[in-house]
């Protein structure tokens, strides 16, 4: 009997006429093959009975999973999933806001249901039910979606989902939120009014450079140029809840260097002789962590007790609603009106992309708009 290798696995005995099919079923407690041997009379028969062997052989690899899959409901894979992969590879600002979410909003509706049980319907009513019930808007029901979406994603790639419900589940919209801003005259009268103030530094730098107020608390002396007039946006000190974290900033396009105009370099200049002062003062106990910007007790300010101090001195000196970061916007909105493209401006704030811009100043796009149309309308005068 003389047999010869067809393909893979699969050997024709010319003397029987008869196809043979190896069939590997793993090894024995002394680690050699075990194998079964199964004829077949045609070749495409030798091919669809190998296809059905190993096509058995995965499902019965999945059986033990698909237990696993039954028994685990949502609020253990979230337990999972924040400990395994989130929490390692992701800010602690966002691992907070996750745990947040997790613990008010996911686990007292969704966490008992197994996961094989998540049907999209049931997310959907989520949403519904808690938009309604916490009175959330639906950016923060976006979030949400989100965060399940990036979850069980995990879950499948890890076989403890065949599919992710996410794909069917209508996103809540997100809403772009009023930008608040102040005109050329605005802002010029809040320079004015608070010129000599211990927040004067920092609204200048928003104001003026489209700084973010995190990476205006996160500043470092180090990062200052005076040379060559340079400011480099590397860090940003943020919050959440009491813990307030030094980091790198938002994103990699936030990096950035800025260029000082003339007011702001000369008010740098006299906050780095006040500090040097203050330190020949006080010591080396003197703003160790060497921050540009500092409150009234000489320690980095965290970003929401910036913004709380800008909005008292707004109502205090009965000046048009604004936030800090509306000094942010109002920063983007002169350029603008000053003839820089929407590329620019992000490039200046630290937009990953232009489509980012415009989707957040769409007021910007819509004075674009207005400028085109009235060109063409005078060309045609």
């Amino acid at each position: 009997m003389a047999r010869k290798a067809v393909e893979r696995n699969i050997s024709y005995d010319d003397v029987r006429q008869l196809y043979y099919v190896s069939m590997e079923l793993g090894r024995d407690e002394n680690g050699k093959r075990i194998k079964q041997y199964r004829t077949f009379p045609t070749l495409t028969a030798a091919r669809n009975g190998l296809r059905d062997f190993h096509t058995q052989r995965e499902r019965q690899a999945r059986e033990p999973q698909d237990e696993v899959r039954e028994e685990m409901d949502l609020a253990h894979w979230l337990e999972y999933w924040m400990e395994s992969i989130v929490r390692p590879n992701r800010a602690e600002t966002t691992v907070y806001a996750y745990q947040k979410i997790i613990d008010n909003h996911i686990l007292p509706a969704l966490g008992g249901i197994p996961m094989s049980r998540l049907s999209a319907k049931r997310i959907q009513r989520y949403y519904t039910d808690t938009q309604q019930a916490a009175g959330l808007s639906s950016n923060t029901m976006r979030r949400h979606h989100d965060l399940l979406s990036s979850a069980l994603r995990s879950a499948v790639r890890q076989d403890m989902l065949l599919a992710s419900p996410m794909d069917r589940v209508e996103p809540p919209r997100s809403r772009v939120k009023e930008a608040f801003f102040y005109d050329n005259e605005e802002l010029k009268q809040l320079y004015q009014l608070i010129e000599g103030h211990i927040l004067e530094l920092a609204v200048k730098m928003a104001g003026s450079l489209g700084m973010r107020r995190e990476e205006i608390c996160g500043l470092k002396w180090e990062n200052v140029d005076f040379r060559r007039r340079l400011v480099l946006v590397r860090e940003a000190r943020t919050a959440y809840g009491a813990t307030i974290v030094q980091k790198e900033t938002k994103n990699r396009a936030s990096v950035r260097t800025l260029y000082l105009p003339e007011e702001v370099l000369l008010l740098l200049g006299r906050e780095q002789e006040r500090q040097e002062e203050e330190r020949a003062r006080q010591g080396a106990v003197f703003n160790r962590t060497d921050h540009v910007i500092l409150d009234h007790k000489g320690a980095p300010y965290s970003p929401n007790a910036l913004s709380l101090a800008f909005t008292r001195f707004v109502r205090k000196n009965g000046l048009p609603r604004l936030t800090f970061h509306g000094l942010r916007h109002t920063f983007a909105t002169i350029a603008s009106c000053q003839g820089a493209s929407l590329f620019d401006i992000g490039k200046a704030l630290g937009h990953s992309t232009p489509a980012t811009t415009g989707r957040i100043y769409t007021h910007l796009v819509d004075r674009t708009h207005e400028d085109l149309v009235l060109r063409v309308s005078d060309a045609l005068k």
